[in-house]
């Protein structure tokens, strides 16, 4: 549930008209705006891991069909909405760096939550064997 409140939030932010959006110009010297993209779906991402692992217990979950499922679905959201920005929502426009971004976000949370749930299934494993 918190995943699919998170999806929505995000929804709703690349949805606002970009003259709601605050521009600051030294951030975007930074890339501050693919920082928030990456963030947002690296969220997005552990969050939906956090709760299929809640609720169905898997212990580790690359060799997991799921661990791919969650990969790619959220890797097309992020794409859908980029896709939305260009076609639907008023005073916004798709920009394919964005798309990298929340990909990138995606494939971190995904690195970190697979070496996670495999640290964790490994000490679950060494104190069986004591």
């Amino acid at each position: 549930m918190p995943a699919l409140v998170w999806a929505l939030l995000i929804a709703l932010l690349c949805g606002m008209p970009g003259t709601s959006v605050p521009h600051v110009s030294w951030l975007e010297l930074l890339s501050f705006d693919k920082l928030v993209h990456a963030s947002l779906f690296f969220v997005l991402t552990t969050l939906s891991y956090f709760g299929i692992y809640a609720k169905y217990k898997i212990v580790y979950f690359s060799n997991e069909p799921v661990y791919f499922s969650v990969l790619l679905i959220s890797v097309a959201y992020g794409g859908l909405l980029e896709l939305l920005q260009s076609t639907f929502f008023v005073a916004r426009s798709a920009d394919v760096y964005d798309f990298f971004a929340n990909s990138f976000g995606v494939i971190i949370a995904s690195i970190y939550f697979n070496e996670i749930s495999y640290y964790k299934n490994k000490l679950m494993l060494s104190s069986v064997k004591k």
